[in-house]
C-alpha cells in the first residue's frame, strides 16, 4: 500500500513539473519555409534541330527575359535592414479651487437673538494634480537571408521564405523570414530589401546556455502563477 501512495505522489509531482514547465515562445514564421519539391516527370527529349534556345531544356531562358526569379524554387535574397524608433511622451497637470464665505454684520430684529456677526463662516479648498510619463522603444535588425520563392499569386506577385540554422558548440540560433515581394523590386544583383516585403515575418531566436539562464525555473513559476500578488 505505501508503495502504491509513493508511486501516486511521485506521478502527481511530475505532472505538475511538467506542467510548470517552460512554454516555448509561439513562432511568428509559419507555414513552409522552402519550396517543395517537384513531382518526378520525364523530361521529353529534345529535338536535334540545331537551335541555341531549347525550350524543354531545363535554365533556358528567352532571349528577352532576365534571370529575375518568377517560379516557384527559386531563389530571391533578402537584405535585412529594420530599424523602428517610437517615443511617447505624456504630461497632465490640473489645478482646482473654490471658497465660500458668510458674514452676518447686520441681523434684522425678528432673527432668533442667538443669530449674530459671530455666526459667519470661511470655507476654502483646492485640489492639485500633476502626472508625467514617457516610453521609448529602439530596434534594429541587420543581416541577409537567402529565401525561395514558395508560391507565384495570380498577379505576378512572389512569395518567399526561408530559413537559417547556425549551431555553435552547445548554442543554436536561427532566422525565418517569410513574405510577399513584387519582382519589380528585386535588384539585378538577386536581392531585394526587407523594407520592400509586404506581410514581413522575421524571426530570430536562439537554444544553448544564454538561453537557458535567462528562463525562469520551473518551481518560481508554479508560485508566481499562484500567488495573488
Amino acid at each position: 500500500m505505501r508503495n502504491y501512495f509513493r508511486l501516486c505522489l511521485c506521478s502527481l509531482l511530475a505532472v505538475l513539473a511538467t506542467g510548470c514547465a517552460m512554454i516555448p515562445p509561439e513562432p511568428v514564421v509559419t507555414g513552409p519555409l522552402t519550396a517543395p519539391p517537384p513531382a518526378v516527370v520525364q523530361a521529353p527529349t529534345p529535338l536535334a534541330n540545331g537551335a541555341i534556345y531549347q525550350p524543354t531544356a531545363y535554365g533556358n531562358y528567352p532571349l528577352f527575359e532576365d534571370r529575375r526569379p518568377r517560379n516557384v524554387g527559386d531563389i530571391v535574397t533578402v537584405v535585412i535592414q529594420e530599424r523602428t524608433n517610437a517615443a511617447k511622451n505624456v504630461a497632465t497637470s490640473s489645478n482646482r479651487s473654490g471658497s465660500a464665505n458668510l458674514g452676518l454684520d447686520v441681523v434684522p430684529s425678528f432673527f432668533p437673538p442667538g443669530l449674530g456677526p459671530q455666526q459667519g463662516f470661511d470655507i476654502g479648498g483646492g485640489n492639485n494634480a500633476e502626472g508625467t510619463g514617457s516610453s521609448r522603444a529602439d530596434n534594429m535588425f541587420n543581416g541577409s537571408l537567402t529565401t525561395t520563392v514558395i508560391g507565384v499569386l495570380p498577379n505576378g506577385n512572389l512569395q518567399i521564405a526561408g530559413e537559417k540554422q547556425i549551431a555553435i558548440n552547445r548554442g543554436s540560433e536561427h532566422i525565418r523570414f517569410s513574405g510577399v515581394v513584387d519582382p519589380r523590386s528585386i535588384t539585378g544583383s538577386n536581392t531585394v530589401s526587407s523594407t520592400q516585403v509586404a506581410d514581413a515575418r522575421i524571426e530570430f531566436r536562439s537554444k544553448g546556455r544564454m538561453d537557458e539562464v535567462q528562463t525562469m525555473g520551473w518551481l518560481q513559476r508554479f508560485f508566481l502563477n499562484i500567488s495573488p500578488f
